[in-house]
């Protein structure tokens, strides 16, 4: 078994600039063909942990890992002696001596994924946290490469909960120089404070810019929209009318035609007729589906990296 020491990927702010700049255009070059799989992880076993239901993140990694020639294990939510009371330092403890990868979607505090993380053994991942959905953000900006040939530069307009997919979006994008983030969320349900906060402070350094707002009037140009579904997996929301509160915030024509040339993009699955209207979803300027096919390409630039 390869026991060369292994990198953890739990949240973009662990992230440096450079190895954040490489992991997107790692997934770029995958995505575009640049870089053939095979054997880049010959002789190592992935295991997958999903707690939550997932199409693209789980068959993503999955597909990605078996791809770069890593063997795989997949496990659902009542597979480990987790749920009968066995500690994450024992299940650690265990995994640790006959995984080299361990991706986890818990939808739970990223907490438990940094107890997964307290060894260099192997190589943990987290495919999704209550917090932030980082392996999306490597997934967004890697189609934006592709897409504008760039991530610099960039002006986009997130409109929906700040959620864990923004949360990731916010933290990456405003890494790049001289991107603009225009946030406009539902009252009540923006970004988590300490998020926009660091968000804002990386913007600072690179000379970008992280705003928030609580309406969608007064739509700033923007070069690419994005919305998330509403009702993300794993949350629920107190409020019982919160449809009413999030219903300015459906991304429809009239929202995109502030933006003439803006592509449209969404981390699916996606609810026709709630955060997106069906014509804009499936219009010609939706790269909603490019979007997730950049999904696999990330995954492997993640298992890649953490490998070592």
């Amino acid at each position: 078994m390869d026991r060369r020491p292994r990198r953890h990927l739990l949240s973009i702010q662990d992230l440096s600039d450079a190895d954040l700049r490489h992991l997107v255009a790692r997934s770029a070059d995958y995505a575009a063909g640049r870089v053939r799989p095979a054997d880049r992880l010959r002789g190592l076993v992935t295991a997958v942990y999903f707690r939550r239901t997932s199409t693209r993140t789980r068959t993503a990694f999955s597909s990605g890992a078996v791809r770069l020639g890593s063997q795989l294990i997949s496990y659902g939510p009542g597979d480990l002696q987790l749920n009968t009371g066995e500690t994450v330092g024992d299940t650690t403890r265990v995994l640790s001596e006959m995984v080299d990868l361990f991706v986890a979607r818990t939808a739970d505090p990223v907490a438990e994924l940094r107890a997964f993380a307290e060894q260099d053994r192997m190589g943990v991942i987290n495919a999704m946290s209550a917090e932030e959905h980082p392996t999306q953000a490597l997934a967004d900006l890697s189609t934006l490469t592709q897409r504008f040939g760039r991530v610099d530069g960039l002006r986009v307009l997130y409109v929906g909960e700040g959620n864990n997919t923004a949360a990731a979006l916010a933290l990456a994008l405003s890494r790049f120089t001289g991107t603009r983030l225009h946030l406009r969320t539902p009252p009540g349900y923006g970004l988590d404070p300490d998020v926009l906060a660091a968000a804002r402070v990386a913007a600072g350094r690179s000379g970008s810019s992280v705003s928030e707002a609580h309406h969608t009037s007064d739509l700033p140009e923007v070069d690419v929209v994005y919305t998330t579904r509403w009702q993300t997996t794993g949350t629920t929301k107190p409020d019982p009318d919160w449809r009413r509160v999030f219903a300015p915030f459906r991304v429809d024509g009239a929202l995109l035609a502030a933006s003439p040339r803006a592509v449209f993009m969404h981390d699916l699955p996606a609810h026709r007729g709630e955060e997106v209207t069906a014509g804009v979803l499936d219009g010609h300027r939706s790269i909603a589906f490019e979007q997730a096919r950049h999904k696999m390409s990330s995954a492997q630039a993640a298992l890649e990296w953490c490998a070592g």
